[in-house]
């Protein structure tokens, strides 16, 4: 299916932008991803200020997807100038079809929001520590928070399969922060003994595979162990992340197209 989605339900909150600033509203956009100023047309309108501008925000102001407009319907795409957006909540904070209402209770979705931030401050703390020398590798995932939504909508017993940059979804399972600094430098506590690179994060007890270097490597991995939940007839399925770098990479194609085959969750 072609088409640019947002991966995940989550919070967006006030951080800069080219300038700009993001209202602070319950949504479903990935960070990296804009949306409109606090100023809706009806309110520029009422100031006197042409809507003209208001009216072309509806595009995706991303890099690589200028030209991409908002959908909040699924289908498939061809012959198209961009490959539309698709989106479940407006700018506003208004749900376009009632079909999808997340039903996302407000304790909930405080705590997806504190995990965001948390996950950011984390990242700033070990990143200034990895460049003044005090750990080896370090990696961010500035922009990319809104993936603890995606961490919301499993079942704990859901095996995770990630690369380096779903620290999130370990952090919304509880992973604490204590874990997270002891595997960084890899002392004593770490779960893995000290024996992998920073940011490689693994635990059995919270169902995620440990992180490997090599890129793509957890999808046939993912797919596999999917594979093996189907033939035990379990409910649970396997969840597999991964960047543009993994899906250039045969490990993507090979992955994928066991799970297809064999009808893997």
């Amino acid at each position: 299916m072609r088409l640019r989605t947002h991966a995940a339900y989550a919070l967006s909150y006030r951080r800069p932008v080219y300038g700009q600033r993001w209202n602070t509203q319950l949504c479903k956009l990935h960070p990296r991803a804009s949306t409109l100023p606090s100023s809706s047309p009806s309110r520029l309108a009422a100031a006197g200020v042409s809507t003209t501008s208001a009216a072309q925000r509806k595009k995706v102001m991303f890099p690589g997807a200028l030209n991409s407009v908002y959908t909040h319907e699924l289908q498939f795409a061809s012959n198209v100038e961009s490959i539309p957006t698709y989106q479940v909540m407006d700018t506003d904070g208004n749900v376009l079809d009632a079909a999808n209402e997340p039903q996302v209770s407000r304790e909930e979705a405080l705590h997806i929001y504190k995990n965001m931030h948390m996950l950011n401050a984390m990242d700033q703390v070990l990143y200034e520590a990895q460049r003044q020398g005090r750990i080896s590798f370090y990696m961010t995932s500035f922009g990319e928070e809104a993936l603890i939504g995606s961490a919301a909508a499993l079942d704990s017993g859901d095996l995770v399969f990630g690369q380096y940059r779903e620290a999130g979804v370990l952090l919304h399972r509880g992973f604490t922060i204590e874990q997270f600094m002891n595997q960084c430098y890899s002392n004593e506590r770490d779960l893995g003994k000290g024996r992998q690179m920073p940011v490689h994060y693994g635990t059995r007890e919270l169902n995620f595979q440990t992180i490997s270097s090599p890129l793509a490597t957890q999808i046939p991995q993912a797919a596999g162990a999917a594979y093996a939940m189907r033939r035990d007839g379990s409910k649970k399925c396997a969840v597999c992340y991964f960047g543009e770098g993994a899906a250039s990479e045969g490990d993507f194609h090979a992955g994928l197209n066991m799970a297809a085959t064999l009808g893997c969750p």
